[in-house]
């Protein structure tokens, strides 16, 4: 029986091919981060409020301006024909259906345009590219598809080695592929050298690790769509990215994949919150994982959340209309059993051993 999102971890785990379930799961070094990214959830106990007559609960709220059925948008992930043969398909529909919003990866195994007919609300998350001019036409293909916002990915300049790839030598199937990325280094995913992990050469081939602040510009000029810089935890870079032009952050740590000294996203939160002080949204990614977290950083003064590995799981048991359906009824039942009917009245629990 399914009755929460780790059973439809549990569920996944015994489809999906060892190596792909380490690329999915795995984190950077020793995965200390990867840990600490759930500890510091369970570490945000709420307050609940009594006898406020609260019988039911919305969800509903906005996300960059735009209606969404709850405070929750799928975030950014590459390949994820590697869990389903419809990949970012079959996940754009369940994210239409549950009326949230879908980020299509750089990274994507299904063109921007393609997912753009499933009916979802589409952000575009983009690496920084050493070829501009690519660069340019990726940000260019994704506004023409009528994509709503720019998810500009900061803190890979390097992929962290992430042991679990490198001991499998990780390598994507042939009939896996970066689709916005196509030409000669696309290959570089797909060739096994012996050793280490095939995806990390491609991604150092292809991304420029000199990105600064100032390089916001170029990218400010280019597009129309909404620019959202996504894994901060420094309250200074938030400032920083609203400085050049960001109209929301996301608190991420890359989901325990990058750098693996660094805090907890949601112990990182409360920082940013005050330093942003409502001059742009504030999302937060990295160790969502039930409805009551979802409350927890709406609490600590997010905006909303993104949803990253439930929803592969989700794609490996074909069923990601569950896992939000899942995350958004666990969601209504912490509203009520916490006095509020809404979400504008959650933001005012208090909270008891946030970081």
């Amino acid at each position: 029986m399914t009755v929460c999102l780790a059973d439809i971890e549990r569920r996944a785990a015994q489809r999906v091919p060892a190596a792909v379930w380490d690329f999915v799961t795995g984190g950077s070094g020793d995965e200390r981060l990867l840990r600490a990214n759930r500890s510091a959830f369970d570490e945000v106990a709420l307050l609940p409020r009594l006898l406020r007559g609260i019988g039911a609960a919305a969800t509903d709220t906005t996300l960059l301006g735009r209606p969404a059925a709850m405070p929750v948008a799928v975030a950014p992930m590459a390949y994820q024909k590697l869990l389903h043969a419809e990949g970012e398909l079959a996940a754009a529909r369940a994210a239409a259906a549950a009326g949230v919003p879908f980020t299509v990866s750089t990274l994507s195994s299904c063109p921007v345009e393609e997912i753009a007919e499933t009916g979802a609300d589409l952000w575009f998350q983009l690496y920084w590219l050493r070829d501009r001019e690519l660069m340019a036409d990726i940000v260019r293909r994704a506004e023409a598809a009528g994509c709503r916002a720019l998810v500009l990915t900061a803190d890979v300049p390097i992929m962290a080695r992430r042991r679990r790839d490198l001991r499998n030598e990780f390598t994507l199937p042939a009939d896996v592929h970066a689709v916005h990325l196509a030409g000669g280094s696309a290959t570089e995913a797909h060739r096994r050298r012996g050793a280490g992990s095939a995806v990390a050469v491609h991604t150092g081939v292809m991304f420029d690790p000199t990105l600064t602040w100032s390089d916001l510009g170029w990218l400010r000029e280019r597009t129309e769509m909404p620019l959202v810089v996504k894994g901060i935890l420094h309250p200074q870079d938030a400032g920083a990215a609203i400085d050049a032009g960001a109209g929301a952050v996301v608190v991420s740590n890359h989901g325990g994949r990058q750098f693996d000294g660094a805090p907890a996203a949601v112990a990182a939160l409360p920082g940013v919150v005050a330093e942003v002080a409502g001059r742009a949204e504030v999302l937060l990614d990295s160790g969502v994982r039930t409805g009551t977290d979802v409350l927890r950083a709406i609490a600590l003064g997010a905006d909303g959340v993104l949803l990253g590995r439930p929803v592969l799981w989700g794609l490996a048991v074909d069923d990601v209309g569950l896992v939000l359906s899942t995350l958004r009824t666990e969601l209504v039942e912490s509203l009520v059993l916490t006095g509020c009917a809404e979400l504008a009245a959650a933001r005012e629990l208090a909270t008891v051993g946030a970081t």
